[in-house]
C-alpha cells in the first residue's frame, strides 16, 4: 500500500474518531464542572480557586521545506506546539494546537482562542470566591503556569525564586503541585505512542495531535 493511501486511510479514520469522541472528550464545560475541578486542585494539590493547570508540549516534526527557523525550538529540535489545559485527573480541558516551535508558550497563551475566551469572560467560569478560612475579599478563580507566562488576573504563575520569604516559598511550593498535573497529562500521552513522530510533517503531526 503506497504512502499516500496509508496518509488518506490515517486522516479519514482520525477524523471520523473525532468527530464521534469530541463533545465527550473535550466537551464546553458548565460552571458546576469548573467548580467541581476547583475542588481537585484545593484537595490534592491545596491551592483553591484553581480551574486548570496550564503548560505546552513540543510535537517532533521533520522540518517543512522553506521553512527557515520557524519550527526550530529552544530544545534544538523542529516541533510543533501542543498547548493545553488539564485537571487532577490528567484530563485535557481545552487545547491548542499547531503552532510553530520557536514560539513562546505565553505568545501562543495570548493569542489562542483558550487565551481570549479566558480573557473576555466566555468560558462560564465562576464568579470570584473567598479563598478557604479567608474573611478578606473573593479570589478570582484561576489557571495556573510556569515562569514563562505573564501574571494576570486569570493567570497565576510563580514568585521569581530570588529573595523568597516563607510565605512566597510555600505559595510557589503548592502552585507547583497544581502544575506537576499538566506535566504529567503530557508524559501520559507521549508514552501511548509506540512510534517515534521524528519523521512526521507537522501537518500530519497536528492532525494526529487534536483527535489522540
Amino acid at each position: 500500500m503506497g504512502t499516500s493511501t496509508i496518509a488518506g486511510v490515517v486522516r479519514a479514520t482520525c477524523s471520523a474518531i473525532w468527530m464521534r469522541l469530541k463533545a465527550s472528550v473535550l466537551p464546553h464545560q458548565t460552571r458546576q464542572q469548573w467548580l467541581d475541578i476547583a475542588q481537585g486542585f484545593l484537595e490534592r494539590a491545596q491551592f483553591p480557586n484553581c480551574i486548570g493547570a496550564l503548560d505546552g508540549k513540543h510535537i517532533r516534526v521533520k522540518k517543512p521545506p522553506n521553512s527557515g527557523s520557524q519550527y526550530y525550538n529552544y530544545k534544538q529540535f523542529f516541533s510543533v506546539v501542543l498547548l493545553a489545559l488539564a485537571d487532577t485527573n490528567y484530563r485535557f480541558i481545552i487545547v491548542d494546537i499547531g503552532s510553530y516551535g520557536s514560539t513562546a508558550d505565553a505568545r501562543i497563551f495570548r493569542a489562542s482562542r483558550m487565551g481570549r475566551w479566558l480573557q473576555s469572560n466566555q468560558l462560564d467560569v465562576p464568579q470570584p470566591a473567598n479563598l478557604p478560612g479567608s474573611t478578606g475579599p473573593p479570589a478570582p478563580y484561576v489557571v495556573v503556569g510556569d515562569e514563562g507566562f505573564a501574571l494576570s488576573s486569570q493567570l497565576m504563575r510563580p514568585f521569581p525564586r530570588r529573595g523568597l520569604d516563607a510565605k512566597r516559598r510555600t505559595f510557589n511550593y503548592r502552585l507547583s503541585r497544581a502544575r506537576r498535573f499538566v506535566e504529567c497529562a503530557f508524559s501520559h500521552i507521549s508514552g501511548g505512542f509506540s512510534c517515534r513522530p521524528s519523521s512526521w510533517p507537522p501537518k500530519m503531526s497536528m492532525w494526529l495531535s487534536r483527535r489522540v
